[in-house]
């Protein structure tokens, strides 16, 4: 399944849609009447659901598209795409320095050895980061000079769980998205670690779908992009990774559960602003596009405020 949260002109309310061709239908008009009880409104709740009610509603929606109901239906290039999650319950949480190529990028500036770490690296961003897929990201320019972008696979925790070993790991994912871990370098540096950096509000957005694990296929091997005004930026594979996801979710998870809705952010490759010679940040008005091969493209024009 390609999961997507929507709105329309007629209906502005956040909805889960499902995502087919060039279109997006409501899932829960597609499935009334035919879902025991209320249809999950949310993509948050229909994974808070758990993995039967995954596989019904993978059943129902394959069953029931051809005749949804009048309305259903949108041209995906007609509505307002939101954030899959556009509030998460908590902390998104991120891997930092987790390719190789962009340790050896930012050790550059700080004058430091190149050393891949040793264990993943975790630091999070605030909730009131997310963004949607296609809006604005806001610059203030009270709190940071230095905007710079980070393309990045997302993951989005189905099966909750601790102590999870590596073996299992993947059992325990929903989907996959697309992520710009958007920062402020010259607070990330400023303040020697990086949560305040990287939580500026509106900096990150997210989607523009979920495609659920079993469509995804493996994390591993996929095209990851990323472009300014056109021009390509960075440009690798999720096979560059130093932790793979099953391994980042190993880690993670000792000792500290994680719940369904989480969302991972798996790290960058080289090519960020920051690694550039000279530095080479954003500027009001330019328009970014990260993506991942199988989900789709992120594309957000910076705008001062």
């Amino acid at each position: 399944m390609r999961y997507a949260t929507f709105s329309s002109t007629a209906d502005t309310t956040p909805r889960l849609g499902v995502v087919h061709d060039t279109h997006v239908t409501d899932v829960a008009q597609l499935l009334a009447g035919t879902w025991p009880g209320a249809v999950p409104p949310t993509l948050l709740a229909l994974i808070q659901s758990g993995p039967e009610a995954w596989k019904r509603a993978a059943e129902l929606i394959t069953k029931a598209l051809g005749q949804a109901p009048t309305g259903a239906t949108h041209d995906a290039r007609a509505v307002r795409w939101h954030a899959p999650i556009p509030r998460p319950t908590k902390n998104i949480v991120c891997l930092g320095l987790n390719y190789f190529s962009h340790v050896v990028e930012t050790s550059k500036p700080l004058d430091k050895p190149a050393k891949a770490p040793e264990v993943p690296l975790f630091f999070t961003k605030a909730p009131t980061t997310v963004n949607g897929p296609y809006d604005i990201v806001p610059w203030d320019e009270a709190a940071t000079e230095q905007v710079d972008y980070e393309v990045e696979l997302g993951v989005i925790v189905g099966v909750g769980g601790k102590n999870i070993v590596k073996a299992n790991a993947l059992g325990h994912v929903f989907g996959y998205t697309v992520i710009n871990d958007v920062s402020a370098r010259d607070v990330q540096f400023r303040h020697k670690q990086w949560f305040k950096g990287k939580s500026l509000d509106g900096f990150c957005p997210m989607g523009p779908l979920v495609v659920t694990a079993d469509e995804f296929g493996s994390p591993q091997g996929k095209r990851i992009t990323l472009r300014v005004n056109g021009e390509t930026r960075q440009n690798a594979t999720t096979a560059d990774m130093i932790f793979p996801v099953d391994v980042m979710f190993e880690y993670l998870s000792q000792g500290m559960t994680l719940e369904p809705g989480d969302i991972i952010a798996t790290g960058t490759p080289d090519g960020v602003g920051l690694g550039r010679v000279p530095p080479e940040y954003l500027k009001d008005g330019d328009v970014v596009e990260a993506e991942v091969e199988g989900i789709g493209v992120l594309r957000n024009r910076i705008a001062k405020i």
